[in-house]
């Protein structure tokens, strides 16, 4: 058990981190506000998750404006998305080894 708890990923570790991750590994792409409600966070809060999720470029940001408005949405990298499945099948192979 010991050794499984190493394959967990730090990056993950803060519920905002995980959710964001979860919910952009099940949609291509999500705008600010969708997280922001989604994950029920201030803007502060949600930004600074992001940004570290970014620095790991574990997710990107794709910039857009809709008629004059800016329109920011968020998606995975091939290494986020590999990151969050290995951090999930450590969490699982944890979970079987306890049954």
């Amino acid at each position: 058990m010991k050794g499984l708890i190493g394959h967990l990923n730090k990056s993950f570790e803060s519920r905002v981190r995980l959710g964001i991750m979860s919910a952009l590994a099940v949609n291509d792409k999500l705008d600010f506000n969708s997280l922001k409600d989604f994950l029920e966070v201030t803007d502060g809060n949600l930004a600074s998750h992001i940004k570290a999720l970014e620095k790991e470029d574990f997710i990107r940001v794709e910039k857009s404006f809709i008629g004059k408005k800016p329109n920011t949405k968020y998606f995975q990298t091939a290494k986020g998305r590999k990151a969050f499945e290995n951090h999930l099948k450590a969490l699982e192979e944890m979970i079987s080894l306890q049954k």
